[in-house]
């Protein structure tokens, strides 16, 4: 689709999507700025597993919907110090001798979402709880820090 003859030519940023459009297919001109299979591939992962995040007033919580998968196939991380990472695989089930697919809707494949966690996580007390197909993370916060006492120096006389 040729945005100019929309009328559409001086917004920048069809400007930019004519230029998407015009190398997409061609394979001669790799960018140095592409992305790599890896991150596209993490990046899809990332946008298909929604997540849904709560704040207590001791705790953080996470819920993702993980049908059908069980306790082994996820896993639960800190990077970082405060880069919650929940990731695994759905796999795809095995065909059953006669039986073959007729519509396959339902999404295999690796999943993964990070979350960067605020200061106050407490990252040496988390739980993770799958049941029913749903994944609930919580964080316990940390304490907050205490106020500063004042120290009194004594002046002596020299």
């Amino acid at each position: 689709m040729d945005f100019r003859l929309m009328g559409m030519d001086n917004t920048p940023i069809f400007h930019v999507l004519q230029h998407i459009m015009d190398t997409a297919g061609d394979e001669s001109d790799k960018s140095v700025n592409a992305p790599s299979r890896n991150y596209v591939r993490d990046a899809k992962a990332m946008a298909a597993t929604p997540a849904d995040v709560k704040e207590y007033p001791n705790s953080y919580v996470f819920v993702v919907d993980m049908p059908g998968l069980k306790s082994g196939d996820i896993k639960v991380q800190v990077e970082e110090e405060n880069v919650l990472l929940i990731s695994g695989e759905r796999k795809r089930e095995e065909e059953k001798e006669g039986a073959k697919y007729i519509r396959m809707e339902r999404r295999v494949g690796k999943f993964m979402r990070k979350f960067t966690l605020p200061e106050n996580a407490n990252t040496g007390a988390i739980s993770a709880v799958c049941q029913d197909g749903v994944l609930t993370v919580t964080i316990q916060k940390l304490p907050p820090p205490e106020p500063k006492k004042s120290k009194t120096i004594e002046v002596k006389v020299a």
